[in-house]
């Protein structure tokens, strides 16, 4: 290529896509498209990295894309900046939270997207461009928004824009010098403090809280005069319907007042001063200096109730993080730290469950999801039309943090694999809130001859719950399975394979015959009446037959697309149920007249007399 090629090419930019495969996966998608001179971009190449995901969150974070690590040949064929469009879904973003890009090298730098455009050459979807000086390791991530300002020596009223209804007000010389602020609002939904007051008996007092306010106070100068916070604070909804039960509660009084007054006159009096005292809410504000520091109870601030549920304070100290909580009566400071506690550990966490099904037209196959609990109903729905189905059912529901992980293995006598090679391996999922990680499985016995006594093979996955603090901090370092297996697996989910009937070739004098010629014929009197039960779509339920539900799910896991089969497959299990002696054909014609089938009822009786069923 001659020289005035290759300038050409250095001074045209072009958009280009960068398609790969996730390590494991067959299936293309695209990691990102970049703009950039034609010939940078000869020079690049990108990768998926979504097993390292737990590496690029932090708490109040949550990861919306997949981790992309962008790499080049040739650094001296670089020219800087680049524009990165990385493509991203983000399902609950609400006003408090901001799209950011994440730049995780030496130490992590956060971009703010230059567009959030929903196109790509042809391709329809949420992208975030942002402009990169240096290659390395990108997502995208929901955060919660920061406002940034600077308080001058003059004061300052800063009303936020994340709610208006909060603001900060500065009063003069509150700072020696200008103080430059960042604040993060946390909202806390209302179902948030219902769970927890249900979870411990300890809290029956909370009636709501603030949100969570975290402050960054860079220039860390003291404070010269305080400053006035003015937070949301719902009040009792109870008081609400104050209003509207006065008249129904004076005539209650009233009678009361009336009946006792006979007998205890000195009473009523004080219940009735008693009852028409307003009782107020207690309002306690909760913080820490700092990350290091315990949660404190600062009794010595006075919350005064302003309107419309507004609460407002002066500081006269930096806290890093604070929040009021509104009580219906006092409770000890102890309880209220253990909330505090309680509160800060549900805000990092997310209600999960593992989904395991199996193939309906192939019980071999398996999928695997870790998803949120208010997803579940989705994800099962999107599962069974792609024609996966339990047994097993879910697993219950337990609390998970951003970027945490759960490793599983098969026991038993069924094992797993990705590629139908590799058998017997650890596998692992990683959390994320707007995410569902997914591994697709084939599963196999490992010993034919096990379970003798079932008639399927059993296993069981386990799995367990790795912490953020357990993760390794290395990037192409995974956690040993020695070292979280002996701890108490988080669940199991028991799965089981069909046996296969082994065909034997046997010379002809020693081939089965039947001791007994009315067991061929009740052999093709069941075929006969499962092809007909079969025409009609009749449901294994509809039959009424006293048998398991256990027999049930054997039977649909062994004929799994044929009902004819699966039908004929029932009709031989609730025989061999039945004693020798047992009347079969007047059974049976009973429960085909419970089942709605009196003509099948009528045919049955017929072809049994004449011993014909074709």
């Amino acid at each position: 290529v001659s020289d005035s090629e290759e300038v050409k090419k250095s001074r045209y930019w072009m958009n280009k896509e960068f398609l790969t495969k996730e390590s494991g996966k067959n299936k293309q998608e695209i990691a990102c498209f970049i703009k950039a001179p034609a010939t940078v971009l000869e020079n690049l190449k990108c990768n998926i990295l979504n097993d390292t995901s737990s590496l690029v969150v932090d708490d109040s974070e949550e990861l919306v894309s997949n981790v992309i690590s962008i790499e080049c040949y040739d650094y001296k064929k670089l020219l800087f900046p680049i524009n990165t469009a990385i493509p991203f879904t983000s399902c609950f973003r609400g006003n408090y939270r901001e799209i950011m890009v994440k730049d995780v090298n030496f130490q992590s730098n956060y971009l703010t997207p230059i567009s959030l455009q929903g196109y790509q050459g042809n391709h329809k979807e949420s992208f975030a461009e942002v402009k990169v000086y240096h290659l390395g390791v990108f997502s995208v991530l929901s955060c919660l928004k920061k406002e940034t300002f600077t308080v001058p020596k003059v004061g300052l009223l800063q009303k936020l824009s994340v709610d208006s209804r909060m603001s900060f007000c500065y009063h003069p010389e509150a700072f020696s010098s200008p103080a430059p602020m960042q604040l993060k609002i946390q909202p806390i939904e209302p179902s948030l403090v219902s769970a927890l007051k249900l979870r411990h008996d300890t809290y029956p007092s909370v009636i709501s809280t603030s949100a969570l306010v975290h402050v960054q106070h860079p220039s860390a100068q003291l404070f010269n005069s305080s400053v006035t916070i003015t937070l949301p604070c719902p009040p009792n909804s109870e008081k609400k319907r104050q209003g509207e039960e006065t008249e129904h509660a004076r005539a209650i009084s009233a009678m009361v007042k009336r009946v006792a007054a006979v007998y205890h006159p000195r009473a009523v009096s004080a219940s009735v001063r008693k009852s028409g005292e307003k009782l107020s809410d207690t309002l306690k504000l909760l913080g820490h200096g700092n990350k290091e520091e315990e949660w404190k109870v600062f009794d010595d601030v006075i919350i005064q109730n302003a309107q419309n549920g507004l609460v407002s304070f002066e500081l006269n100290k930096h806290l890093e993080r604070f929040v009021v909580i509104r009580l219906s009566f006092l409770l000890e400071n102890t309880y209220l730290l253990l909330f505090a506690q309680a509160l800060e550990k549900a805000l990092c966490s997310t209600m999960g469950t593992v989904i395991l099904y199996q193939k309906r037209e192939n019980p071999y196959k398996i999928v695997v999801l870790l998803t949120t609990s208010k997803e579940l109903t989705s994800e099962l729905q999107n599962l069974h039309e792609e024609g996966y189905f339990g047994p097993p059912e879910p697993t219950q529901h337990f609390p998970l943090r951003e970027g945490e992980q759960i490793h599983f293995r098969f026991r038993g006598n069924i094992s797993a694999s990705e590629n139908g090679e590799d058998f017997g391996k650890v596998y692992k999922l990683i959390f994320h809130s707007q995410r569902t990680p997914r591994l697709e499985l084939q599963i196999k016995e490992v010993d034919e001859f096990g379970n003798h006594s079932s008639p399927h093979y059993k296993g069981t996955a386990v799995f367990y719950r790795i912490t953020r603090e357990m993760i390794t901090k290395k990037w192409e370092q995974n956690l040993p399975f020695d070292e979280y297996q002996h701890q108490s697996p988080l669940c199991k989910l028991a799965l089981t394979l069909p046996k296969h009937e082994k065909l034997i070739n046997r010379p002809r004098s020693t081939k089965r015959t039947f001791s007994d010629s009315s067991e061929a014929l009740w052999d093709n009197l069941l075929f006969w009446l499962a092809e007909e039960l079969a025409e009609d779509n009749t449901s294994l339920f509809a039959l009424c037959l006293p048998v398991r539900r256990s027999v049930l799910q054997l039977v649909r896991l062994k004929c799994p697309d044929n009902l004819t089969h699966q039908i004929y497959e029932l009709l031989c299990c609730w025989k061999k149920t039945l004693p020798r002696s047992a009347d079969k054909q007047r059974l049976l014609s009973r429960y085909l007249q419970k089942s709605g089938r009196s003509d099948l009822s009528e045919e049955l009786h017929l072809k049994w007399q004449n011993k014909v069923f074709t």
